[in-house]
């Protein structure tokens, strides 16, 4: 039987393998998952963990309303 990916957001942090700029990521997915499925998104060598941060009611109503289904990943851009 498949595992669930449950119905929560993690933080996920990725580190490009040249040590460029971080890069902020969200997985609509348990914390156990949340890596493996960002991983799989970004480039060969890069590593990835949780970031440990709560999310706000305010970035919950927004992620929502990118519609991502258990299992997906959004890369978060900056706001500059």
């Amino acid at each position: 039987m498949a595992e669930s990916f449950g119905n929560s957001f993690t933080f996920v942090e990725v580190t490009p393998d040249d040590g460029s700029e971080k890069q902020l990521w969200i997985a609509y997915a348990k914390p156990s998952q949340a890596v493996t499925l960002v991983l799989a998104e970004v480039s060969e060598g890069w590593t990835a963990e949780i970031l440990p941060a709560e999310i706000t009611d305010d970035q919950q109503d927004t992620f929502e309303e990118l519609e991502l289904m258990p299992g997906d990943v959004y890369r978060l851009t900056p706001k500059y």
